[in-house]
């Protein structure tokens, strides 16, 4: 991170994808805008979508509203909120005059060319992730916990949250690492100890939010390297070092959550090595 911003610095916004493109890009006046040009259509678009799942799903034929939404077709919604939204957002900009017709009609396949890779890649993480379901990793993985379980009780919040990292970060979904850990844990626990079970589920939930943030074939990871314009490894590998360092001090901290089982005692733990950590990096520095 500290080289990219250091390139920042210097000019280069765009760091090492940068290109003849992004030069002139970079160069180009841009019009004055405000708050609302920003704001407003992204409002636009939350309604549009909300108001596009719920018509797929049976709310203007009688339906309740949770029942709708429940039963909807999100793939059709959301292009017809997105249609709407992007519909209002040029009349919007029209009457505001930020931009012409012609310009607003421009930005249609320039914004379609920069989704290309984001949807490329999430087209080939979805290829993998379908691969490796087709393998039975999820399945092994389940199977090699629930039999290492009665033998690790204390060990085990610590062992999940790295089972929960590594699966999904090769999965890339942290919502498909919960529902494959978390009736592990419930199954394990419900019965013999009722509040590790709940410490093991909060390793199981922070864990694959963990490797989903790393993982380079997540989708969140994906939209978020487009967004921001930059190269997508860039992202990934800015991010792994953040994550990296936070994970290492919560593996420990449910080390000591394992074998106290108190909030206050694992808390104050992690708190004190993550301050502890970050004064050796600031003196490594």
């Amino acid at each position: 991170m500290l080289q990219h911003e250091n390139n920042a610095r210097k000019g280069d916004l765009f760091t090492t994808g940068k290109g003849k493109k992004d030069e002139e890009r970079g160069k180009k006046k841009e019009k004055v805008g405000h708050v609302s040009d920003l704001v407003i259509p992204v409002v636009f678009l939350i309604i549009g979508c909300v108001i596009g799942m719920i018509y797929t799903g049976g709310f203007f034929q009688g339906k309740s509203f949770i029942d709708a939404f429940a039963s909807s077709d999100a793939s059709v919604g959301l292009v017809l909120g997105s249609s709407i939204a992007l519909i209002i957002t040029i009349a919007y900009y029209l009457v505001r005059q930020s931009l012409t017709f012609g310009e607003c009609m421009d930005c249609l396949p320039e914004g379609f060319k920069q989704m290309v890779p984001a949807m490329l890649i999430l087209t080939f993480a979805w290829t993998l992730k379908s691969m490796t379901d087709s393998l039975g990793a999820a399945t092994y993985v389940a199977g090699l916990v629930e039999h290492s379980a009665s033998g690790l009780m204390g060990f085990l919040p610590a062992i999940i949250f790295v089972v929960a990292v590594g699966l999904a970060f090769a999965s890339g979904t942290s919502w498909g690492t919960f529902g494959i850990l978390i009736p592990i844990v419930v199954s394990c626990f419900q019965e013999v100890d009722p509040q590790l079970m709940i410490i093991s589920i909060s390793a199981c939930m922070a864990g694959a939010v963990c490797g989903d943030h790393c993982s380079p074939i997540s989708d969140t990871t994906i939209m978020s390297s487009a967004g921001a314009q930059c190269e997508h490894l860039n992202h990934v590998t800015t991010q792994l070092s953040y994550a990296l360092t936070t994970a290492s001090v919560s593996f420990f901290t449910f080390l000591v959550a394992g074998f106290t089982k108190s909030a206050l005692i694992s808390l104050a733990f992690g708190i004190v090595a993550l301050f502890m950590l970050l004064l050796f990096i600031r003196r490594r520095q």
